[in-house]
């Protein structure tokens, strides 16, 4: 079964302020959250021209989470969008902030406002090493996100939270969570560093290599995924030439956009993502820069079992005979990523702990090389280093 998000629009290549009036009036919101990012509401006149175009609509605009969202700040956000009676929160930002943008709304519904609170919600590994996903009722407010980077999470009925008092980044699902609508503005995107956008773009991609890879994939899924393969890998090299070329920047967009429509589906992905989630909330890596380092070590372990699926990867760069590990380890380096554990500040010492909450992930047990202990974890950091 191909499950399908409740996301209603997507607005491509729009301006955000025009885009935003017109889903305003659409749903007949009047009492607007903006959650945006720090840097383009300090650096930048964005946030000024929405908050100019929407008028007395906006009734608080909070810029207050950092990377990789923490449940605290999550909670702050949460309390002020309480605080003003908010109908519909927009977020204008990166992955961070679209992460907290979606898990608001259920804290609002359950009247949350502690830590511990949240831990009915998120999604665990039990000792069995089944994956449990709490059932609830979904969130009553919508939202609606403007992304600047490409982590594609704006697609996603999953969002990610970070526990502080355990240093562990968790999962929150429900198709509710989905926004209502997403802008995809490649004009906003202008302001986004240039590491972020490539960094984030390799994980679009890596969304794309764990689709391929994957025996759990279909026909559908396997076609969307090579078509925003084949996007990205022509786009990003275009914009890291030129960064005002804004066809690049949204063909971009559209490749992150397809790159999630798998995982929205329900294709599992594997060890990349699942390592990446404990490499941003344990060791404070960039959520880009996690696939950067990941992505071919993983395709290197698991190789010897999806081989042939693994072609489809390479056929996508136009090298249908060449491995994909060696095709993406040099496209990342051209894009100037780093491409080593050590490069972004994780040392072999943090390996064990990294293998352990590695094996709490619910994507470890989908990746296609069956991993059944953390010295599987280890041997895949190890290709790493």
């Amino acid at each position: 079964m191909f499950q399908l998000p409740s996301t209603e629009r997507v607005h491509i290549g729009k301006r955000v302020s025009a885009a935003l009036i017109e889903e305003i009036d659409y749903l007949g919101a009047n009492r607007i959250f903006l959650l945006v990012s720090s840097a383009l509401r300090k650096n930048t006149t964005e946030i000024d021209k929405v908050c100019d175009a929407l008028g007395s609509r906006v009734v608080s605009v909070y810029d207050g989470i950092p990377p990789h969202a923490p449940r605290s700040s999550i909670l702050t956000a949460a309390s002020e969008a309480r605080t003003s009676e908010a109908d519909l929160i927009v977020t204008i930002g990166g992955g961070s902030v679209t992460d907290a943008g979606k898990i608001i709304p259920l804290i609002l519904k359950y009247e949350i406002e502690k830590h511990d609170d949240l831990d009915p919600f998120h999604i665990f590994v039990d000792e069995s090493g089944s994956t449990i996903k709490p059932t609830f009722e979904g969130p009553n407010l919508r939202v609606i996100c403007c992304p600047t980077t490409l982590s594609g999470g704006e697609f996603n009925t999953l969002s990610g939270a970070t526990n502080e008092k355990i240093g562990h980044k968790q999962g929150f699902e429900h198709p509710m969570m989905a926004p209502v609508a997403v802008v995809l503005d490649p004009q906003l995107a202008l302001h986004t560093p240039d590491w972020l956008w490539m960094s984030t773009g390799v994980r679009a991609v890596d969304h794309t290599l764990e689709t391929l890879g994957s025996f759990e994939s279909d026909h559908f899924s396997d076609g969307i995924a090579e078509s925003a393969l084949r996007l990205l890998s022509q786009a990003l090299p275009n914009v890291r030439k030129n960064p005002d070329d804004l066809d690049a920047r949204l063909r971009c967009q559209i490749g992150a956009w397809q790159s999630m429509i798998p995982i929205i589906g329900g294709v599992p992905m594997g060890a990349s993502h699942a390592i990446g989630h404990i490499l941003g909330g344990t060791c404070d890596v960039p959520h880009g820069y996690c696939s950067c380092v990941m992505a071919p070590a993983v395709l290197r372990y698991n190789y010897e079992t999806n081989s042939e699926r693994q072609r489809r990867i390479s056929s996508c760069f136009g090298m249908p005979d060449e491995p994909a590990e060696g095709i993406l380890d040099q496209f990342i380096s051209d894009l100037g990523m780093p491409r080593a554990l050590s490069e972004v500040g994780v040392s072999t010492e943090k390996f064990d702990h990294i293998a352990e909450y590695t094996m709490m992930d619910f994507w470890i047990r989908t990746n296609p090389k069956e991993i059944k202990s953390p010295l599987e974890v280890m041997e895949i950091l190890n290709l790493a280093v």
